[in-house]
């Protein structure tokens, strides 16, 4: 699939470290703290990762919860935010449901790998057509650097287009 201009362009500002991290100052500062990064994206999928550290860890010396989900809900609505730019229109979007599985302690670097990019465009393309909201269910995966699953989220997503104001 080829990006719009305008898709090349948030891919292009979401992958610059420093734009990456202004970006995450003004609207995620507590995933900023926490070290959230964004590894890769495009058209199929989106990495991202949280390091385990001071800043991310619980008292059971592993990544504390609710710092897995955000770098997990990063890595789908990275997805979402591209296919809504590439799309040329104002959309709404809003998480109505979330769901984890946590199968082991984060003690090391966690990577979040969404794969459903494609699932994702064709959503947004159908909520552009119809002018009504379409809700996907993404899934991502957190992997420690050995493969090890430490959990695995799902975000359900609600994508419309807005009406012009």
């Amino acid at each position: 699939m080829t990006l719009s201009p305008a898709g090349n362009a948030f891919v292009r500002r979401v992958t610059h470290p420093f734009l990456f991290r202004f970006w995450l100052l003004l609207k995620l500062p507590s995933a900023l703290f926490a070290g959230v990064s964004l590894k890769q994206i495009g058209t199929n999928g989106c990495d991202t990762t949280v390091p385990f550290g001071w800043r991310s860890q619980n008292p059971f010396q592993s990544t504390y919860f609710a710092t897995q989900a955000m770098a997990a809900e990063l890595s789908t609505g990275a997805l979402v935010l591209l296919a809504t730019t590439d799309a040329g229109v104002p959309f709404s979007t809003l998480i109505v449901e979330m769901r984890a599985t946590f199968g082991k302690k984060a003690t090391a670097t966690t990577t979040f790998s969404c794969v459903s990019g494609a699932d994702i465009f064709a959503a947004v393309a159908q909520a552009r057509s119809s002018g009504e909201a379409r809700v996907i269910v993404v899934e991502t995966v957190g992997r420690l650097p050995d493969g090890a699953e430490v959990s695995r989220f799902w975000f359900t997503w609600s994508v419309k287009t807005r009406s012009a104001r």
